[in-house]
């Protein structure tokens, strides 16, 4: 499972013209899913999304994860991450989960994120969203389970 955070001033996702997601100050999370993956996979990438420390302190340094910096977390599904690029100019998606197994392993990741942190909202998964964002830094890190 590859998950491509980007630390945000806000962020939101539509589809067809209307916001179905959207967070202030936090984390906007791109998440792919592995034919390889489980639930373990996303419990070990969701630790690492709410622990990863990408806000700054007092001093401006980056030590506080997204919840004690009171943040937000959108989390939208993006199948392209998990793409295998080493050779030609197409990308291979063999690595990708089949849609089923993404679609559960999503869901799984979302619920899991809403029971730990307030302020969870989402994509819709396979849908053809639009995203928009504030990075704030720019701050983004590829981070994997």
């Amino acid at each position: 499972m590859k998950g491509l955070i980007q630390r945000v001033s806000h962020a939101k996702v539509e589809v067809e013209g209307e916001v179905v997601g959207a967070i202030d100050h936090g984390l906007l999370l791109l998440l792919g899913v592995e034919a390889v993956d489980d639930r373990a996979s996303a419990d070990k990438l969701l630790h690492k999304v709410l622990h990863y420390r990408v806000f700054g302190d007092e001093q401006g340094r980056m030590n506080l994860n997204v919840q004690q910096a009171g943040g937000g977390l959108l989390v939208v599904s993006q199948f392209t991450l998990v793409a295998d690029t080493a050779r030609g100019l197409r990308p291979s998606f063999s690595r990708g989960a089949n849609p089923q197994q993404a679609e559960e392993l999503y869901d799984y990741f979302v619920e899991r994120a809403r029971d730990l942190l307030p302020a969870v909202a989402s994509g819709m998964f396979a849908a053809d969203m639009q995203v928009s964002l504030s990075n704030d830094g720019p701050v983004t890190f590829l981070l994997e389970s």
